[in-house]
C-alpha cells in the first residue's frame, strides 16, 4: 500500500473491490448443530465459549487464540480435547473455513476488525465481544459486511437480553418512559492504567513462549510485547483499546440509546479530563453528547463520568439516605426519572415512593433466551439476534467518538448525515485511525 494514503483514501479504493468471495450466511436444519470455532479461549473468551456450549445446540469444531497451549488457554482446552487447535485466525478458516457455521470473538478490541470481516466474508455468523470495533471505520464497515454477507451477528454486551433490555422496550411502547432529554451515565470504578505512572511504550521484556505475537498485534502499529499490553492491559492504551468508554458503555447505554433512537451525536464535548496522556486513557473524563431532535424523539444530552473521584451530582430525586452505584445511569423523561445500573439490571422510578405508587400500573414483561442461546437460535435462523450490527454498530460507534473527545480535548462537531468530524482535521483522521500494517490491508475491503 502506497504510505501517502490517507486510511480514507485507502477505504474508498477498498471498496471497490472484494477480498474475498461472497458466501451467503449459512443455512442451519432445524435439528442441526451449529459448528462453532472459539477465537480467544482465555479470560472472557473462556466465559463465552462455556456459554455457548451450556445451550446443548453447538459442536465445537475449533479453538483459536495467539497464546493456544499456554495456562492462558489450558482451562478450554481441557474441557475439549480433540478439538483443532490455531493460534492465527487466518490458518484456521484457510484450513477449516468450509466447516464452521460460527465464531465467537473474545479478543482485545484493535483485533475483533479483521477476524469478524474474514468471517463474514466466509459466510459464518459471529458473536463479537464489546465493543464492536476499534475505530468508527472499522465499525462501518462491520455494519455493511453484516447486510452484505447476510449473516447473523451479536455483539457481547449480554444484559441486551436480560430484564433491562425487556422491561425498557415495554416501559417505552407503553409511554413510561417517554420524552427523554437529559442522561447522566458513569463508571467510577478503578481502571487498570490508573496506578501507572509512565506514558510510554514499555520495552525491554521477551515474548513469552507460546505467545504468537505479530498475530496479536494484527491490522495494528507494532509496538513491543510488553505485560502492560497483554494480558489484559492492552485496553489502557489508544492504539489497540477503547479504555472505559468500550468496557462499560455497550454495558450501560445500550437500552436507552436503543429505544431512545438515540443514533449519532451532532456534537461531543470534552467537558473534563485530568491526568491526560499522549498514550494512555486519561484518569478521569467527562464528555457530553448531545443529540438533536429525531424521529418524534425531543433533543437529547448524555454525559458520562470515568475516574474514581468523578462522580455526577445524585438527582435531585433521589432519596437522602441512597447513594449512586459506581456503576449506572439517570435518566430524565417528561415526567419522570428513573435510575439503573448496568448489564441487564432493570430500572426503578426514583423516588422509590412514586415507584411503589404506579407498580400496579406498570407494563409487566417477560425475559426469553439469553444472549448466547439468543445468538446460537439466530445462528438457526429461529430468532433475531438482540444486538445485531445494524444495532450494537452506531452504539460502538458513539464510544469512539467519546474517546476521540477524550483524547483531544475541546468541542467536536459531527455531521450525522456525511459521518465527519466537521471542525477538527485531526480529530477527523481519528474516524480510520493509522492504515493498517503491511499484509493486513485486505481485511479493509469489503
Amino acid at each position: 500500500m502506497n504510505p501517502k494514503l490517507s486510511r480514507r483514501q485507502f477505504t474508498k479504493a477498498a471498496a471497490a473491490s472484494a477480498a474475498f468471495s461472497l458466501i451467503p450466511g449459512r443455512v442451519i436444519g432445524a435439528n442441526e448443530k451449529v459448528n462453532v470455532a472459539f477465537i480467544g479461549c482465555g479470560g472472557q473468551g473462556g466465559g463465552d465459549a462455556n456459554n455457548i456450549l451450556r445451550s446443548k445446540l453447538v459442536n465445537p469444531v475449533a479453538l483459536c487464540d495467539v497464546a493456544m497451549g499456554t495456562g492462558h488457554t489450558a482451562g478450554l482446552e481441557k474441557k475439549l480435547p480433540g478439538v483443532p487447535k490455531f493460534k492465527d485466525f487466518r490458518q484456521m478458516f484457510d484450513k477449516m473455513g468450509g466447516e464452521i457455521d460460527a465464531c465467537t470473538v473474545a479478543v482485545p478490541d484493535h483485533a475483533h476488525f479483521p477476524i469478524s470481516m474474514r468471517a463474514m466474508a466466509e459466510g459464518v455468523h459471529c458473536y463479537v465481544e464489546k465493543p464492536l470495533a476499534h475505530t468508527f471505520q472499522e465499525i462501518e464497515l462491520m455494519m455493511a459486511a453484516e447486510k452484505k454477507y447476510k449473516v447473523s451477528c451479536q455483539m457481547g454486551n449480554q444484559g441486551h437480553s436480560g430484564a433491562n433490555y425487556h422491561q425498557f422496550k415495554a416501559w417505552k411502547e407503553a409511554g413510561v418512559i417517554k420524552d427523554v432529554t437529559k442522561v447522566t451515565s458513569y463508571m467510577n470504578s478503578g481502571r487498570r492504567w490508573h496506578p501507572w505512572k509512565f506514558d510510554e511504550w514499555q520495552t525491554g521484556e521477551e515474548v513469552p513462549e507460546g505467545l504468537d505475537w505479530d498475530a496479536w498485534l494484527g491490522t495494528k502499529p507494532e509496538h513491543p510485547y510488553s505485560r502492560y499490553l497483554h494480558p489484559g492491559n492492552w485496553r489502557s492504551w489508544y492504539d489497540y483499546g477503547n479504555g472505559a468508554f468500550g468496557d462499560w458503555g455497550p454495558h450501560i447505554l445500550d437500552t436507552v440509546h436503543r429505544f431512545c433512537k438515540l443514533g449519532l451525536p451532532n456534537k461531543i464535548t470534552a467537558v473534563k479530563r485530568e491526568g491526560v496522556r499522549k498514550l494512555i486513557y486519561p484518569m478521569a473524563t467527562t464528555i457530553r453528547f448531545d443529540f438533536p431532535a429525531r424521529d418524534g424523539e425531543p433533543p437529547c444530552a448524555v454525559t458520562w463520568h470515568d475516574g474514581t473521584a468523578n462522580k455526577p451530582e445524585p438527582p435531585a430525586e433521589l432519596e437522602a439516605d441512597r447513594k449512586l452505584n459506581n456503576n449506572g445511569k439517570v435518566i430524565y423523561g417528561k415526567d419522570l426519572t428513573f435510575m439503573g445500573t448496568s448489564h441487564g439490571s432493570p430500572l426503578r422510578i426514583i423516588p422509590e415512593a412514586k415507584m411503589k405508587e404506579m407498580a400496579k400500573d406498570l407494563p409487566k414483561f417477560e425475559v426469553g433466551s439469553d444472549h448466547y442461546l439468543n445468538f446460537v437460535l439466530g445462528a438457526k435462523g429461529e430468532e433475531e439476534t438482540r444486538s445485531p450490527f445494524s444495532v450494537s454498530g452506531p452504539l460502538s460507534q458513539m464510544f469512539c467518538l467519546g474517546v476521540i473527545a477524550q483524547r483531544l480535548g475541546g468541542e467536536l462537531e459531527f455531521d450525522r448525515e456525511t459521518k465527519r468530524i466537521t471542525n477538527n482535521k485531526v480529530a477527523d483522521a481519528l474516524l480510520e485511525g493509522p492504515p493498517p500494517r503491511k499484509g493486513w490491508e485486505e481485511y479493509y475491503k469489503l
